[in-house]
């Protein structure tokens, strides 16, 4: 590693509307799979009864991201950089476990799925060109995170339109009191559904997985803190390229000055993750749930996955009109393409970012290149796994399970050392924040053995 260098901490803006961004992109690229499929299956199933466990769930990811954003605010690197500072291979077992959970263009061919509700077609195809598409995105764009976080804007505003509609025109009395119940009832665990599967609901309730870690690229590139001093990611082909500080870590001194700019940095990216993170997963989540709960609750001919959304839509047909159902599938297509573009960005990143800091350390080698080689390289192999015909395989579900929730339990153990260890005491993690990360390390360590153990009892029976 590189020496640090002593930069004065940049200030902060005046307003916390000015970096709104990051928090948006966490909860519009990891949020998809929960506000369209499986918060809302599950209250299909048992009505409104455990949306406690999203709360739960978005509360704990919120302080994970804060740790994650604290040491990147004080220094301008990464944290999965950081985790190479404990050990020098941990960010590679990071990307590794990333890449193999993301195998699979499982959000391309689902969005894709959503839109042969629409338009008809082979899912298949349409998941391809989805792919193509986001490749030539990430590719054309002068600077990446720019374009990522404008589209997640437009189907954030998408989103929560979808939720006024649903307010207005289809959530009823009988709706509105099950929520009450159901929030009465926090704590109890409906006992019709799996138990893993409401664990990993709570566990992945807004992002989860590899892509918290990504929350340190992201405010970088927002321009947070010390992640001033540190080049953006951008197109090799619409782009200029500045010679980035080959993992160069830096400190500001704590001086009366520089620790009252790292307070007011602190308070906003508390503010703005608090805003755009959690308030909007926990509104776009219970408004969805509400949403199957007042058209397809207490049904017996749900099928389970994406398939469930096709019954969804056609009851708002017949309960409102043609235009809500189509309405309701497009933006849940726009939704699910963006978590794909999300998946695939965040992936890339944080392999370019160990690669580059780590293993590719040359003047001739940029983070943008390495970058713009794994996108293409994911829309590649994604590509043939859809022409080729390939579905998940069931030993690929069974892994995946556990890896996002196995990752999530040691980078919250990591988070502690890395923060108490390379950070001045000045900047440090306080005991109550320390605390939700050993219960996110606890819970999300027992939520990964419980989910091994469960599946291997499926295999062997």
């Amino acid at each position: 590693m590189s020496q640090d260098a002593t930069r004065p901490l940049p200030p902060p803006p005046s307003s916390v509307w000015r970096i709104i961004g990051p928090g948006v992109v966490a909860s519009g690229v990891g949020l998809s799979s929960g506000e369209f499929v499986l918060w809302p299956y599950i209250a299909s199933q048992v009505g409104l009864v455990f949306l406690w466990g999203a709360i739960l769930g978005v509360v704990t990811q919120f302080f994970i991201n804060m740790e994650i954003e604290r040491y990147t605010l004080a220094t301008g690197e990464t944290a999965l950089a950081g985790f190479n500072r404990l050990w020098r291979h941990a960010g590679l077992a990071f990307v590794l476990m990333v890449c193999f959970a993301n195998l699979w263009p499982g959000w391309a061919l689902s969005a894709a799925t959503l839109c042969t509700y629409v338009f008809g077609g082979d899912a298949r195809i349409i998941a391809v060109a989805a792919l193509l598409v986001i490749g030539a995105g990430l590719t054309l764009a002068p600077v990446v995170y720019v374009a990522l976080e404008r589209l997640v804007f437009v189907k954030v505003a998408a989103v929560l339109a979808l939720a006024v509609l649903a307010i207005v025109l289809v959530i009823g009395r009988d709706t509105w009191v099950g929520l009450a119940s159901g929030m009465a009832h926090a704590g109890q665990f409906p006992p019709h559904l799996d138990f893993s599967l409401l664990l990993g609901a709570v566990a992945f309730a807004g992002a989860g997985g590899g892509q918290n870690l990504c929350q340190s690229n992201w405010i970088r590139d927002k321009g947070f803190g010390m992640g001033q001093y540190v080049p953006r990611l951008v197109s090799p082909v619409t782009g200029v390229e500045t010679a980035s500080p080959r993992a160069a870590r830096y400190r500001f001194p704590a001086t009366p000055e520089d620790m009252a700019r790292w307070r007011g940095w602190w308070r906003l990216a508390n503010l703005e993750q608090a805003i755009a993170f959690a308030l909007v997963t926990i509104v776009t989540i219970g408004v969805t749930s509400m949403l199957a709960h007042a058209t397809v609750y207490g049904r017996s001919d749900l099928p389970n996955g994406i398939a469930f959304l096709h019954l969804e839509g056609l009851a708002l047909e017949a309960r409102v009109g043609h235009w809500l159902g189509l309405l309701f599938w497009l933006i849940g297509a726009l939704s699910l393409f963006t978590a794909a573009m999300g998946i695939v960005d965040y992936t890339s990143r944080l392999a370019a970012d160990i690669l580059v800091t780590t293993y590719l350390r040359r003047p001739d080698v940029s983070e943008s290149r390495v970058y713009f080689g794994i996108v293409w390289a994911l829309v590649g192999l994604g590509s043939g796994i859809l022409l080729a015909g390939v579905d998940q395989p069931l030993v690929l579900l069974v892994m995946s399970a556990s890896v996002g929730g196995t990752m999530m339990c040691l980078y919250s153990m990591l988070l502690i050392a890395l923060n108490r260890r390379h950070l001045a005491a000045e900047v440090r993690i306080g005991a109550v924040r320390l605390g939700w990360l050993l219960w996110a390390t606890v819970f999300y360590g027992g939520l990964a053995g419980l989910t091994i153990l469960q599946q291997l009892r499926r295999l062997a029976s």
